[in-house]
């Protein structure tokens, strides 16, 4: 492990207060880079630098130059980065995936995602979380947009308004966007750090245990000509006859295994030092 704080010494790992002095010392099969947003660039390029295959926590960079300039030092490099939007490894999402592919939405026309909960105080007691590059647009909402592009595939034109009113750092603590699609689809997003609400995907999908879940309730909605699926509860509503608003809905409600996305994203990553497989979010796909 290579960190400045020395709190990391006595976690049982060999310490480093930085990735030089590891990498002059130690040779590494792959490495994961969870530094704060704006040392994904610098940590990233060591690594590559020293052919070290590497997963990079979300986002992949702090700014759209920082992003830009990571995807081009990994394909100069040749060696493969993964960057970690783990809820691309998830049941439902590759369930939705599915779906969709399989045309029982018909032609997906209108998505729908909501972030929305209340730090603690505490959260911010680090500083980069109240500095460019730290707040929830990067941090929580990019979870969400990769999400929407992994269903609904690439966006085309973005208009957004975002406020940091509740606290006054110098980040957003909330923010509202609308997304056109090259399909045709159009998409919304709704983001707040700062509201007590449980429509969020920590609070409706279960994955950590350390929030509190509302099973019935739903952060994301798929709708399309044929059907529409809420996620992650997967209710599938369609009409047996021409659609209609008056014709009645056949409602069911889509199977999915216990599955844990970070360990698979894990188990990806592995696969992906070991060139068995490309990364499936890649430095270029992040940026």
């Amino acid at each position: 492990m290579a960190d400045p704080s020395p709190d990391a010494a006595g976690l049982g790992f060999a310490h480093y207060r930085d990735v030089e002095t590891m990498l002059a010392r130690e040779t590494l099969d792959g490495a994961i880079v969870a530094t704060p947003n704006h040392l994904h660039l610098p940590v990233a390029n060591a690594l590559l630098a020293n052919g070290v295959p590497t997963l990079v926590e979300k986002p992949v960079a702090e700014s759209m130059e920082s992003a830009d300039r990571l995807a081009a030092a990994v394909a100069g490099a040749g060696v493969p980065v993964l960057v970690g939007h783990h809820r691309r490894h998830s049941a439902a999402l590759q369930k939705a995936r599915e779906i969709i592919g399989g045309g029982a939405l018909g032609r997906l026309l209108a998505v729908n995602a909501t972030t929305l909960f209340h730090k603690p105080a505490a959260y911010f007691d680090a500083a980069w979380r109240r500095q460019p590059g730290g707040g929830p647009i990067l941090i929580n909402l990019v979870h969400d947009v990769d999400t929407l592009r992994f269903l609904a595939g690439e966006v085309i034109a973005v208009q957004a308004a975002s406020s940091n009113r509740r606290r006054g750092f110098q980040v957003e603590d909330t923010a509202a966007v609308l997304l056109e699609f090259a399909s045709g689809a159009l998409g919304t997003i709704l983001l707040s750090d700062a509201t007590v609400a449980a429509d969020s995907w920590e609070h409706t999908s279960g994955e950590n245990p350390v929030y509190p879940r509302d099973p019935s309730r739903d952060c994301l909605l798929l709708a399309g000509t044929r059907g529409s699926l809420a996620v992650p509860t997967m209710r599938l509503w369609t009409q047996d006859g021409a659609p209609s608003w008056t014709e009645p809905f056949v409602s069911e409600r889509c199977p999915l295994p216990s599955v844990d996305p970070l360990a698979r994203q894990l188990d990806h990553f592995c696969d992906v030092i070991a060139h068995r497989a490309a990364p499936l979010v890649s430095a270029a796909d992040g940026a």
